[in-house]
C-alpha cells in the first residue's frame, strides 16, 4: 500500500515514539510491517520525497503567469489556468498552476471584516434545523425547528413544523412573526427552495409564493450569499444552541406541547441572557426594539397555489374549479386568489377581501355579507333581497333537522 497521506505518516512516527512494536503499528494501521519499517527508516535519515525537487510543470509559462498576476487578482486562479489552457497550449492541471504561484508569489492580504450592528426593526434572520427521532405521541418522527433571531436584540422564536415545504415555510413565518409581535424590514434567508427556486443570493430568482407572501406582509427578502453562513451568524449561533437543550430529548404527548415549552424556555432565555447592543436583557431589548417592527398586520394564510382573476358581474371569481364571492365593491377588477391549507383566501392592495373553505364538495361558495353594504363611486350596490329572497337565505342558513314546518309554511305565503 502506497502511503501518500501525511497523517498517516506522523500517526506511525507517533505510535513508533510510544514504544509499539512494529508489528502492532502495522496491524492497527491495516499496513504491512514493511511499510511501517520503510516510512519509519525515512523519518530517521530526515530523508526528503524526491518529487519536490522535480522542476514544476508550470515553469514553462512562467512569463505568461506573471503578466497575469501583474494584472489580475491572485483569488482567481481558475481563471488563469483556463487562460494558460487557451492562449498557450498549457496541459497541466490546476492544481499545478496553484503550486507555481504558492511557490513563486506572497500570500495575498487577508481582508478585514467590517463589523456593523443592525438599528432596531431593521433585519431578522431565518433558517431551519431538523430534529430526527423525536418522541411525540409516542412515536418517533422527524421535526423541523423554524428559527427568526432579531438582530438587534437578539430575541427570536421557534417554530415547530411537520416539514419544510412552501405551506410549512409560510405557517412558521406567520407563528415567528406573531411571537415577536411585529414585522421586521427585511428578512435574511438561505437559499431553500421554499424561498429562491433558480440561483442564489442578490442574483437568485425568489419564489414566487414566498414573493407575494413579502409583499402583503411587507418585508424584503434578503438571500444570502451562498456557503457563507457567517451572513446569518445571529439565527445560526441560535440553531447550534437549541440542538443542545434538553427540549428535543424529551418525550411529549403532542407538538403543541412541545410548541407552549418551547416558548416558555426561549422566554426565560431572553429574561437571562445579555443583549451585546444594548446592555440590558435580551427581552429588554426585544421590548424597545417592538417600538420600531411594523405593526402586525392580519397575516395570509399559507398557500401553495396562486392566481390573479377577475371579480365578474356577479362578485364571483373562479378557482380550482370552484367560484367563490368577493364583495361587490370590487367587480370587474383583478384580486390574487390563494390556496392554503384548508383555506381559500382572495387578496386586493395587500388585505384580505375573502375567506372560503378549499377542496370542498361544493362548487360554488357565497357569503351573503359580501352583497350588503352601500355602493361605491364606480360600483352600484346590488338589487337588496326582497321577502322571499331572505326567508330562503334564513332557511338556508339552519340545519335541515332544525327547520320548523311553520317556516316552510311562511315561505309558501310569501311566494304566492
Amino acid at each position: 500500500m502506497a502511503i501518500t497521506d501525511l497523517e498517516i505518516r506522523m500517526t506511525i512516527k507517533t505510535l513508533a515514539a510510544k514504544g509499539l512494536p512494529k508489528r502492532a503499528i502495522a496491524r492497527q494501521l491495516d499496513l504491512s510491517e514493511g511499510t511501517v519499517r520503510y516510512h519509519l527508516a525515512r523519518q530517521a535519515a530526515n530523508a526528503r520525497d524526491g518529487r519536490a525537487n522535480q522542476p514544476r510543470r508550470a515553469e514553462a509559462v512562467a512569463e505568461a503567469i506573471g503578466h497575469w498576476m501583474a494584472h489580475h487578482d491572485r483569488a482567481n486562479l481558475a481563471a488563469l489556468h483556463a487562460w494558460l489552457a487557451a492562449e498557450h497550449g498549457y496541459q497541466g492541471s490546476l492544481r499545478s498552476v496553484q503550486r507555481f504561484v504558492a511557490d513563486r508569489y506572497p500570500p495575498p492580504r487577508k481582508r478585514a471584516r467590517r463589523r456593523f450592528e443592525t438599528p432596531p426593526g431593521a433585519q431578522a434572520q431565518v433558517d431551519w434545523a431538523q430534529f430526527p427521532r423525536m418522541i411525540v405521541g409516542g412515536q418517533s418522527q422527524t421535526l423541523h425547528a423554524f428559527h427568526l433571531v432579531l438582530s438587534h436584540s437578539r430575541f427570536g422564536a421557534v417554530v415547530w413544523m411537520p416539514a419544510q415545504d412552501s405551506l410549512c415555510w409560510l405557517a412558521a413565518h406567520n407563528g415567528a412573526f406573531e411571537r415577536i409581535a411585529g414585522i421586521p424590514a427585511v428578512l435574511r434567508v438561505d437559499n431553500t427552495k421554499t424561498a429562491v427556486v433558480r440561483g442564489a443570493g442578490a442574483w437568485g430568482q425568489l419564489n414566487e409564493s414566498y414573493r407575494r407572501y413579502a409583499l402583503t406582509v411587507r418585508f424584503h427578502i434578503d438571500p444570502c450569499t451562498p456557503y457563507s453562513p457567517e451572513h446569518k451568524g445571529k439565527v445560526e449561533r441560535a440553531v447550534r444552541t437549541h440542538r443542545g437543550v434538553d427540549l428535543a430529548r424529551q418525550a411529549w404527548d403532542s407538538v403543541e406541547q412541545l410548541q407552549v415549552a418551547t416558548d416558555e424556555a426561549l422566554h426565560e432565555a431572553a429574561h437571562r441572557r445579555c443583549c451585546p447592543a444594548t446592555g440590558t436583557s435580551v427581552f429588554e431589548a426585544w421590548q424597545a426594539e417592538r417600538q420600531a417592527l411594523a405593526p402586525l398586520p392580519r397575516l395570509p394564510a399559507p398557500f401553495d397555489h396562486v392566481a390573479t382573476r377577475q371579480v365578474g358581474r356577479d362578485g364571483l371569481v373562479a378557482f380550482e374549479g370552484r367560484q367563490y364571492s368577493v364583495p361587490f365593491a370590487w367587480l370587474g377588477r383583478m384580486v390574487e386568489v390563494r390556496g392554503g391549507a384548508g383555506t381559500v383566501q382572495v387578496l386586493a392592495d395587500r388585505q384580505v377581501l375573502a375567506e372560503h373553505p378549499r377542496h370542498t364538495d361544493r362548487r360554488l361558495l357565497i357569503d351573503p355579507a359580501h352583497y350588503e353594504g352601500p355602493g361605491t363611486a364606480t360600483v352600484q350596490a346590488p338589487t337588496p333581497l326582497g321577502r322571499l329572497g331572505r326567508k330562503l337565505q334564513e332557511l338556508d342558513a339552519m340545519p335541515v333537522q332544525q327547520r320548523p314546518l311553520d317556516l316552510y309554511a311562511a315561505l309558501a305565503e310569501v311566494a304566492r
